[in-house]
């Protein structure tokens, strides 16, 4: 039997990390971070040979930053309306629309050539060029955890979902740059026809991902208004009662308890409208996110991984094999770092968590390209995945906590259209710049636009309290008064 303090060591690293939250999580919970392994996967083997596969075809670097940026308009679209519906017309109904267009996708890049084509499968399907997230997916399933989980556990269980999506890139990487290099070395294999395989595995997972979306239940579906209502009004009543004084606060308290003895009456029911409703306080703060975020995504779209892996094949001259190494490592750091992320923010709080994280990554992303040889650059590339993902599970968990719970779907829709419209205008500047040799303009400028993106947070939600923080202190504060009565 193992000794009482190596069972409490074992317990608290358990805790830390966030294990036993994802292990005590629901089914639908865990189905929902698988799919984001999956799709994440697809997502990063078609990322590191999207643009070689364009230059392939003899695809000029202009283009294929106008490439990048018209799929991300074209992504705009799509995520805006399924996602703005997705309550209405039913999550999972939308989850499995969205596998559906990402098989499309890959079946047309494996059968064609034509640039427009594939132009227009990428605008109406789902292509990643960054190897991020890209379509509906994000915000439904963000939603939908948030929803599953509760307050207490969310940022553990947004860790582990940031993680699983961050170790699907970095096998889908390996894999791909390791088979593509096998493929070529193959007699009467070109690099484009081993890229059109990889596009061919990604069609198939697209068909895994339909699949598991079919297997969620109907608890991932929005939660009935009647119990925000009810949330709402408890909060109503906090708000008041500890305005009054002892009295009154009795008086006040006798009141609500006979109110709620009472049956409520009944609500005639009504058909649900496909149109989300935000409120005028979580407007204020969807705003100024949407103005932050936007700097922030612009300067990923300056250097997108598509662009970085392109950056090191033609610099450095390194092989896809070499180069899928790379971005496995990078990617398996940036996954591992999530679960540090869950601890820090368990003690300095999200906003500190996503700050002081993310400004580091800025400063080793715009020292890439300044090296004349492969491995300080690739050095600073795996010194930004240090930190370069820690602030995506606690900024997920800030968001969801600033909303009510009905609007999520919608606001995390709203958020992932602004950082998707605003990425979309870097790639085109960036192809530019890597035409007229100056390649490595697009990293000084991304880095000094995310470290400002974070200071201005800092600035702007220093001492910020979510709703759910709000409610808390609410109601720790009636059964103090109630206990002094």
């Amino acid at each position: 039997m193992a000794p009482i303090s190596t069972r409490i060591g074992g317990t608290w690293l358990m805790n830390e990390l966030g294990i036993h939250s994802i292990l005590s999580s629901s089914r639908d919970s865990k189905l929902l971070c698988l799919q984001r392994f999956v799709r994440l996967f697809a997502y990063g083997a078609s990322t590191l040979i999207l643009a070689l596969y364009l230059a392939s075809i003899d695809v000029s670097d202009a283009k294929i930053g106008l490439f990048m940026s018209l799929t991300l308009w074209g992504d705009v679209v799509i995520s805006f309306l399924l996602t703005l519906f997705a309550d209405g017309l039913g999550r999972r109904r939308t989850l499995m629309m969205g596998a559906a267009l990402m098989t499309a996708s890959g079946l047309v890049f494996t059968t064609s050539s034509n640039y427009w084509v594939l132009v227009a499968a990428s605008i109406l399907g789902v292509i990643s060029p960054s190897g991020n997230e890209i379509g509906p997916f994000k915000a439904i399933e963000e939603s939908t955890l948030s929803q599953l989980s509760p307050a207490s556990i969310r940022s553990d269980i947004f860790a582990w979902y940031t993680l699983l999506g961050n170790a699907g890139t970095a096998c889908g990487i390996i894999i791909c740059g390791w088979l593509v290099q096998w493929l070529q070395s193959l007699k009467g294999w070109t690099p484009t026809r081993s890229y059109r395989v990889m596009f061919g595995i990604y069609a198939f997972l697209g068909l895994i991902k339909l699949g598991l979306s079919v297997m969620l239940s109907e608890k991932c579906e929005p939660e009935p208004e009647k119990q925000e209502y009810n949330q709402v009004t408890e909060l109503n009543d906090i708000e008041i009662e500890s305005l009054l004084s002892s009295d009154e606060y009795d008086e006040a308290a006798e009141s609500r308890s006979k109110r709620e003895s009472k049956p409520l009456p009944p609500t005639p029911s009504k058909k649900r409208s496909i149109w989300p409703s935000i409120s005028v306080a979580s407007r204020g703060i969807l705003i100024k996110l949407c103005i932050l975020f936007a700097f922030d995504s612009f300067a990923s779209g300056l250097a997108p991984a598509s662009f970085i892996t392109y950056f090191f094949a033609t610099k450095f001259s390194l092989p896809e094999g070499t180069i899928g190494t790379l971005f496995f490592i990078t990617s398996i750091i940036a996954a591992l770092s999530n679960l540090v992320a869950s601890s820090i923010s368990k003690r300095i709080g999200l906003l500190k968590t996503m700050v002081f994280t993310h400004l580091p990554s800025a400063i080793f992303l715009a020292l890439i390209p300044l090296p004349s040889h492969a491995f300080p650059a690739m050095s600073f590339l795996v010194l930004r995945a240090c930190t370069q993902n820690m602030d995506q599970a606690p900024r997920q968990a800030f968001l969801a906590a600033a909303v009510l719970p009905t609007e999520r779907t919608a606001v995390m829709g709203v958020v992932n259209v602004v950082k998707t419209l605003s990425q979309s205008g870097g790639p085109v500047l960036t192809g530019w710049l890597a035409g007229t040799k100056r390649f490595w303009v697009a990293f000084l400028l991304a880095g000094a636009l995310k470290a400002g993106y974070d200071l201005a947070m800092l600035k702007m939600f220093l001492g910020y309290r979510s709703r759910e923080e709000t409610e808390a202190d609410g109601r720790e504060q009636m059964r103090t008064r109630e206990g002094a009565a």
